[in-house]
């Protein structure tokens, strides 16, 4: 590469880490990665998601032709197959990111995603990665190149390896943030999609109807006809009859600011014909909870004790059910007010029932 070329891609890749830090919503981050992947990068289409961090199913995507008339079945060789290179493999892996051609030798072939998705549509070396900052993984990203003899060399796994942290970093503050700004509670309660065991809709609630005009369109709901958290429940409910273990419920922010559960379920008739019940309603208050502490960059530890102050739990009777000293326990709450950014056991509950505001310190960190 030559020195002109080189301080272009560090210009860029600085370009893209600021983004990180900008204050950027998640779905506005999302788009702003694609982009910024693609000037640093040569690839032919792009591929980024938000995740549920309890779940790693998608939330949002941003996505390129021809990925997005295929989603159902990347949803399901992600959540399904046995597969090289899976989200959620990446992000348990110490090495986030990874090409197909490295994981496979360089047989494609032995991939079923390439072999029954991919190579169709005539694309070839794909690198993944998982966005993972602290315990907990944020989005993913996927890079295609057109079918050919030529993947991605180790140089340009390196440069996304630097920017897995930022990446994930952003998008983690993202949602704390949105979280600290949850509107309240809908005119509408809960709803119910009924779908046909190919995901045709059958029926739906009027509230449904008003969840469903809520979620933010992408490429993948245009080209499918549900929105993508939809169809990562149903992807996962699907995956149960394989014997996986991923609840079919993911939780998303809607376009006014409110934030949704989605949940999917068999409903087995009296003829033995089964329909496909979806449940979206307003997410409960332990579901937010829980998000909100892992939002705030709480190590595994920090979070149990988070969640037994919440329980009215008292530093004595935390450390007698951690097992641990009341020191540790109070040297883990520290930690949990200075990320939250309150000063009290009060503050923290308010903060999570949405009465107070999640504070996230928007200092930019240097390319690593």
């Amino acid at each position: 590469m030559v020195a002109g070329t080189a301080r272009t891609t560090e210009r860029e890749l600085a370009g893209l880490v600021r983004r990180c830090y900008a204050g950027l919503g998640a779905d506005a981050l999302r788009t702003e990665i694609a982009e910024g992947l693609r000037r640093l990068l040569a690839i032919d289409a792009a591929f980024v998601a938000t995740v549920d961090p309890a779940t790693m199913l998608m939330t949002g995507v941003t996505t390129e032709d021809p990925l997005g008339a295929d989603a159902l079945r990347f949803l399901d060789n992600e959540l399904r197959a046995s597969d090289v290179n899976t989200f959620t493999s990446l992000a348990a892996a110490a090495d986030h990111v990874q090409s197909l051609d490295r994981a496979t030798g360089g047989d494609r072939w032995a991939s079923a995603r390439y072999a029954e998705i991919m190579a169709p549509l005539g694309l070839g070396d794909e690198l993944r990665a998982a966005l993972v900052t602290g315990p907990h993984c944020w989005g993913v990203v996927c890079l295609h190149r057109e079918d050919g003899p030529t993947g991605f060399a180790e140089r340009e796994l390196g440069l996304l390896r630097r920017l897995v942290p930022h990446l994930g970093e952003g998008l983690r503050r993202a949602v704390a943030r949105e979280l600290g700004a949850a509107v309240g509670p809908p005119e509408f309660g809960p709803g119910i999609l009924v779908l046909s065991v190919e995901f045709d809709v059958v029926s739906a609630t009027p509230a449904a109807q008003a969840w469903l005009a809520e979620l933010s369109p992408d490429s993948w709901s245009v080209s499918t006809g549900l929105p993508v958290p939809v169809h990562s429940a149903l992807a996962a409910l699907r995956s149960a009859a394989d014997g996986r273990t991923v609840p079919a419920r993911v939780h998303v922010r809607t376009a006014s600011g409110r934030w949704l559960s989605v949940h999917a379920d068999r409903l087995d008739g009296p003829t033995g014909s089964s329909q496909i019940a979806v449940l979206l309603e307003p997410a409960a208050p332990d579901e937010l909870g829980s998000l909100f502490l892992r939002a705030h960059g709480l190590t595994p530890a920090q979070e149990r004790v988070a969640a037994m102050v919440l329980r009215g739990l008292t530093t004595r009777q935390i450390a007698a059910e951690l097992f641990i000293s009341a020191n540790t326990v109070q040297e883990h709450l520290t930690g949990v007010f200075d990320k939250v950014g309150v000063r009290s056991r009060r503050e923290l509950a308010a903060a999570l029932l949405g009465a107070g505001r999640a504070h996230v310190a928007a200092s930019p960190h240097p390319v690593r």
